[in-house]
Order: C-alpha cells, then structure tokens, then sequence
C-alpha cells in the first residue's frame, strides 16, 4: 500500500505534469449531495438516476440507495428488497455497481453479511422489476472471496468482475450475462496479487484488528476494473499496486487459451497510486481515486499518472460513474474510518459525499 515516499512522488509528478502543459485551470469538484449514511460504490443510469451501494463496512440498513436530490436517499428498488428481507430478490452485501445502456442496474452482492454465495442481481429500472438473478458458487468464488467491483461488456454480453479475495488468490471472473456461466481466471496472476504497499491516509497507516487483538495492515488485491469506451480493452490492477494494467477482452473472453497464454497477453499500462476505482473516458483517460492523496488522478495515454484535482472532502473517494451531460460522479466514503479499517474504533463522521466534476473527455454514462 501507499507510503510516504511514494504519496511525494503523486505530487511531484502531477505539478511537474500541469507545469509542462501549461495548464492553470483547475477542475471544481461540484457538492451534488451530502449523506448521513456513508455510500460504496455509484452508477448512473441514462436518464440521470443515481444509484449507490451502502458500504457494507458500516452495517448499513439499506444495502442499496437511490439519491433523490432534495429528499435525500430511498431505498433502491424498495424498502423490502435494500433492506434483504425478500426472499425472491435476496440482497446480503452489494458493492459493486454498474447501469447498463437500457437502465438495468446489475448489482454485485459478495454475500458475507448473510453468508450466502455472491451473485449478481440485475434490476430493470424502466419495468421497475428484476431482470435476472446470476449466481456465482465456488469455484468460481473460493471461501475467501470478496468480489468487489464490475465491468459491463455489452458488446459482448459479458460482465468482468474484480475478486481480490485473499491475496494471492485474487483474479477476474467473466460472466456470460445470457446464460449466466462463469470462469475465475488469472487467479495469482501478478496483475492481480497485492503489491507490499501500505495504505496510509492522513499520516495514519490503515489497521486492521485481528481477533487475537494484533493489527495487521493490509495489502489488497485486484478492485479497481474498468473498461475502455469501445469495449476492446478491461483496464484493472491490485488496489495495493504502483501498476495498471489491461488486457484486450477477445483474449479475456477466450476460454480456450492455458492460464499461461492468458496470463501473456496481460500488458502493463502504466504507473498507479493505491486507488480504489477507475474508469475510463472517450479519449482513453484512466481517472483514478488516489485515496492516499485525498485526490482524483489521471493516467493518460501514454501511461503518466497526474492528479487531476485534489480537496480534502475527498476523504476515501471510492468509485466512479459517468453521467448524462458529460459529468463524472464519485463519492468520498471515509472508508479508512471506518471501525474494520481503523483497528477496531469508528471514527467516521457524516457528512459523506456525493461529487461531481468535468472530465477531460466525455464517457459512456454508468460505468
């Protein structure tokens, strides 16, 4: 995860790199909503619906929101279906979360709170009904499984989804959204095993407090995953990780190809901070949420990383979601607060936050 070193290095690359070009301008970082309730992961859908996770990490009564504006967040698609209490659309754990192009919003449910085995639940918003439920038993995903964050392939009619699991057993998994199959791939590969970084945040290293009362700090594997804006390329990296990487989907989609072969076609983009979500822009801009600078950076074509804007509400910016208008959303969660982070003590206080901000280039709204 991210030391002191490397979070001087952030700076300096991304003064030197505004330096260079010249540019004084700097993007404002628009309040869209203040929550009470700390948000996971973001989608919006084409007609402009926000639609969060509540981080699990704070036992939220809602595993799903939707932010009204004025009248603050609902519970998403009802009360009885966020709150996990009905039985034919079961929500345990939702994190990840991604609209697709015809406003189905598919969650991805990691399970742990009620134990189950992770799933994806797709909700059609036009036909306010439930689209497809798509379970993901093992082996896809082992017992320390922690599937995280997800990519829509539309083009292909396949949702690539980030499991950092335990470390060295993290990998991809390729979903079918027909038929519903499902394969881990590039399990231990070295684009999606953690990296020996720690995260620290506001001088503070995150924590975590094991049952027998020692700390550890944590190195995570693969989260952040997103793809390019013609579906040809799935950008993705350990979220305790100086690299990006990217492999083409027709190689990801391949399931003839040995772990080997696969593995070989993975290339390394360029140089990342400790970061929790990407998403990729029009012009091929990877904006990324540097969550040990408080900041939102950018890796740009040719593989340089930049912070693009910096504030101090970016406390813990987790995700991110293009929006109608040629917005770019993201949310500030305090996650490194919160008690699982925090050696046992909460200590993240509301408000929590829902941005928004211009991006260099336009994006395809909802991932």
């Amino acid at each position: 995860m991210l030391h002191h070193g490397y979070r001087g290095w952030t700076l300096a690359v991304g003064l030197a790199v505004l330096s260079l070009s010249g540019c004084a301008h700097t993007p404002e970082l628009e309040v869209v909503g203040t929550l009470d309730q700390a948000p996971g992961n973001i989608t919006v859908t084409p007609e402009r619906r926000i639609i969060l996770s509540m981080h699990p990490f704070f036992n939220p009564d809602w595993r799903v929101a939707e932010w009204t504006g004025a009248g603050g967040l609902r519970p998403f698609p009802n009360r009885e279906i966020a709150a996990g209490n009905d039985p034919d659309v079961p929500l345990y754990s939702v994190l990840g979360i991604r609209s697709d192009s015809r406003g189905i919003v598919w969650m991805l449910d990691n399970g742990r709170r009620g134990r189950a085995p992770p799933r994806l639940v797709a909700w059609d918003t036009h036909r306010n009904a439930l689209h497809k439920i798509i379970p993901l038993p093992e082996p896809v995903t082992p017992p320390d499984t922690f599937v995280n964050d997800l990519a829509i392939d539309e083009t292909h009619g396949s949702i690539y989804i980030a499991d950092p699991a335990g470390g060295g057993n993290a990998a991809l998994i390729v979903v079918d959204m027909q038929s519903g199959a499902a394969r881990r791939v590039l399990q231990g590969d070295r684009s999606v095993v953690p990296e020996d970084m720690e995260l620290v945040i506001d001088g503070q290293a995150v924590e975590i407090r094991q049952a027998d009362g020692t700390l550890l700090r944590p190195r995570v594997g693969v989260n952040p995953i997103a793809l390019d804006a013609g579906n040809a390329w799935l950008y993705y990296g350990p979220m305790s990780g100086a690299s990006l990487y990217r492999i083409r989907v027709e190689d990801l989609r391949n399931g003839s190809l040995a772990p080997e072969a696969l593995s070989g076609r993975v290339e390394r983009y360029g140089r990342k901070p400790v970061c929790d979500g990407i998403s990729l822009d029009n012009a091929g801009n990877v904006y990324v949420t540097d969550i040990g600078n408080n900041a939102i950076g950018v890796i740009g074509r040719g593989g340089e990383y930049r912070i693009y804007l910096q504030d101090p509400r970016l406390s813990w910016p987790d995700a991110f979601s293009f929006g109608p208008g040629n917005r770019l959303y993201t949310v500030a969660n305090q996650l490194h607060r919160s008690a699982l982070l925090h050696a046992g003590v909460e200590t993240a206080r509301p408000p929590f936050y829902l941005f928004s901000f211009a991006p260099l280039d336009g994006g395809v709204s909802g991932r």
